[in-house]
C-alpha cells in the first residue's frame, strides 16, 4: 500500500512536471486552466491573462472559457489595468448575459471604475474641478446599481451597496466643491448651476446644506434678492429648529 502511495504521489509529481514543461499551445484546456489559476493564484497575473487568453483563442467554447474571461478582468484590476478590467467584464457580460458570473463580471466592471479617494481628491488637486471627469464614478455606481437590481441574492449585493452609498456622497460633494470653486472666483450663476445639480441628482447627500448655503450666498452676490431670501428660509427650515441656536455650521455666514 505505502509503495502505492509513493508511486501515485511520484505520477502526480511528474505529470505536474511535464504539464509545467509543455507549450501552453500544446496543453490540453484541462492543463491551460490549471496553470493559468496557479499564476494567478502565486500572483503572476501577467502570465495568467497570457494563459487564459491562449486558453479562449484555443478552446473558445465550454465553462473554462467562460471563468477565463471573469478571471482575466480580476487580473487586469489587480495590476491597476482598470480599462481593461472593465472590457473583459463587458465581453462576458456581451457573451454570457445570463450567464452564472453576471453578477460578479457587474461587480468587476464596478470595481474597476470605482475610486476610493474621489472625495479627498477633490480638495487637494490643483488641477479645475470643473474639468474632472466623473464618469467612471457614474459607470461604477451604473454596474453596481444594474447588480443589486437583478442580483438581489448575490453574494456582492451588500457590499455594491455599501460602495453605491459611497459614490452619491463622493459625486455629490464633487459638485458642491466645483460649487465652491466657481464661488470664490466671482463666478456666482456657475456656482448656483452646480449646487442646484447636487440638490437636485442627490437630493439626500449631506453636502446639500453647503450647496444650498451656496446658493444663498451666490444670490445675494448677484443682488437678486428675493430668491436669496426665499432659499434661506429653505436652509433655515431645512436644516435648523426653531431655537434660538441654530444647528448648521454654516449659519454663521450669514
Amino acid at each position: 500500500m505505502l509503495l502505492a502511495s509513493v508511486l501515485l504521489t511520484g505520477c502526480g509529481w511528474f505529470g505536474d512536471m511535464f504539464t509545467r514543461e509543455l507549450e501552453p499551445n500544446k496543453m490540453s484546456v484541462e492543463q491551460l486552466y490549471r496553470r493559468a489559476k496557479d499564476a494567478m493564484g502565486g500572483g503572476n497575473f501577467s502570465e495568467a491573462i497570457k494563459l487564459y487568453e491562449t486558453l479562449e483563442s484555443r478552446f473558445p467554447y465550454g465553462q473554462q472559457a467562460q471563468q477565463a474571461i471573469l478571471d482575466t478582468a480580476y487580473c487586469h484590476y489587480r495590476l491597476q489595468e482598470r480599462a481593461q478590467a472593465v472590457a473583459a467584464a463587458e465581453r462576458y457580460l456581451k457573451l454570457y448575459p445570463s450567464g452564472d458570473g453576471a453578477d460578479y463580471a457587474l461587480y468587476m466592471k464596478g470595481l474597476a471604475n470605482f475610486i476610493e479617494d474621489l472625495g479627498l481628491l477633490s480638495f487637494i488637486a490643483t488641477q479645475d474641478l470643473s474639468e474632472r471627469d466623473q464618469k467612471s464614478a457614474r459607470d461604477a455606481y451604473a454596474a453596481f446599481k444594474q447588480l443589486t437590481d437583478k442580483y438581489p441574492s448575490s453574494r456582492y449585493h451588500t457590499d455594491s451597496l455599501q460602495r453605491m452609498r459611497y459614490l452619491v456622497n463622493a459625486l455629490a460633494m464633487n459638485e458642491v466643491h466645483i460649487a465652491r470653486y466657481y464661488f470664490n472666483r466671482g463666478a456666482y450663476q456657475a456656482a448656483i448651476n452646480r449646487a442646484q445639480s447636487s440638490i437636485t441628482s442627490f437630493p439626500n447627500s449631506p453636502g446639500n446644506e453647503e450647496a444650498l448655503r451656496l446658493i444663498v450666498q451666490s444670490h445675494k452676490a448677484l443682488g437678486n434678492t428675493q430668491v436669496a431670501a426665499d432659499a434661506e428660509r429653505v436652509f433655515k427650515s431645512t436644516y435648523n429648529t426653531a431655537s434660538e441656536l441654530p444647528k448648521s455650521p454654516w449659519w454663521k455666514f450669514w
